[in-house]
């Protein structure tokens, strides 16, 4: 039996924080901005300067997707309050557990929104590129990569979120040495963001006959997709660029060409590669994008200048210092040491249920309660 004034209950205090909501997300700023903006798109002359353009109409469609969440939230509140309303008038069952239904779902829309007013990096609204690199174990550790990789690129299916592959490098028996996606979705690096460290996994090895329990690393780099807008000077001279053959996973020829493209940035040793586009200089556009990202995050992480006073190879991450570790053996458990969330459903986990620790990373990394690793 649905206890309805318990409904009612939870739905009392739950219509303050819909409310709250529209400060935490200037809703009537963004409204006016949008009018704003609409007006401005308006005049002819507007197209004349697509970069602003572009820029603008980027705006746009940002304010009005947080418009829309709001507008949804709040039919939700609406339906809710009805529903409760005429409970109030007849006691039904299957009404009763309507109104539920709708509470609980109201619950978890107003903790999605709470979570966006904790996106307040520069770039957390824009795609983000994931690299992967299996550390050292042979097999077992190009295996990780390989989980690690479907975990990610499930964690964007869940979220509606296109996956482009940029480059894959199989391994040498199984699983993958290297790997770069692109993750194209609004917030996409603001979630993903918390991913960015060394992975460690601990199961009973499938390539080891004597069944003996080993442990592997992997680590993954999570970098914002950056537009025109940033600017980024990379000397040419600092460059070195290889070309190869495409070849996409498994072993499949991409391209009979030399199109893939590897560049060197001499002065740090950054390695990028793209291997996804038939030409070569498609390839070489995104190399430049990921390079220009992976040196604009090391400039302002480093507090410097410019760009060349970046020097000696920049090493992100330090193996040994695991954000996570993911235990198949002897029992099953996912631990993240930052914010000692966890989950038992290894399973879940790796089908890309990763939402439980990128809302605890957030939640902790607003204030300040983030544990070193």
């Amino acid at each position: 039996m649905i206890l309805i004034d318990e409904i009612k209950r939870e739905l009392g205090e739950l219509a303050p924080e819909v409310t709250d909501l529209a400060d935490a997300l200037a809703i009537e700023r963004s409204r006016l901005r949008l009018e704003e903006l609409e007006q401005r798109s308006a005049d002819p002359a507007f197209y004349n300067d697509t970069e602003n353009s572009a820029k603008v109409f980027a705006e746009m469609s940002e304010l009005k997707d947080r418009l829309e969440s709001y507008r949804k939230l709040q039919e939700k509140l609406s339906d809710s309050e009805t529903l409760v309303e005429m409970l109030s008038e007849e006691e039904d069952e299957d009404l009763a557990q309507e109104a539920q239904d709708n509470v609980e779902q109201l619950k978890k829309m107003i903790e999605e929104m709470r979570l966006v007013t904790l996106l307040t990096g520069e770039y957390d609204a824009n795609n983000a590129i994931l690299t992967f690199h299996a550390g050292a174990g042979g097999t077992e550790a190009q295996d990780w990569v390989s989980m690690l990789y479907r975990m990610y690129t499930r964690f964007a299916a869940n979220h509606g979120w296109n996956v482009q592959v940029l480059d894959y490098l199989d391994g040498d028996e199984a699983g993958i040495k290297s790997a770069s996606i692109l993750i194209e979705g609004h917030n996409a690096y603001g979630f993903l963001r918390s991913e960015n460290g060394v992975h460690r996994l601990v199961r009973v090895s499938p390539f080891d006959s004597s069944g003996r329990r080993h442990t592997s690393f992997a680590s993954l780099e999570v970098m914002p997709e950056l537009d025109d807008s940033v600017t980024v000077e990379i000397r040419p001279e600092d460059i070195r660029m290889e070309v190869y053959r495409s070849s996409g996973a498994g072993g499949q020829k991409v391209n009979k060409t030399s199109s893939a493209v590897r560049l060197i940035h001499e002065p740090t040793g950054i390695v990028v590669s793209c291997q996804t586009e038939r030409s070569q200089f498609q390839n070489r556009d995104m190399c430049m994008k990921m390079l220009a990202a992976k040196l604009y995050q090391i400039k302002e992480r480093e507090h410097l200048d410019k760009i060349s006073d970046i020097k000696g190879i920049q090493k992100e991450i330090a193996w040994g210092s695991q954000i996570r570790s993911y235990v198949f053996m002897p029992y099953t458990l996912v631990k993240d040491h930052r914010t000692s969330y966890e989950n038992g459903n290894v399973n879940a986990v790796m089908d890309g249920d990763l939402d439980g620790f990128i809302n605890a990373y957030l939640k902790a990394a607003s204030k300040g309660e983030l544990q070193e690793t």
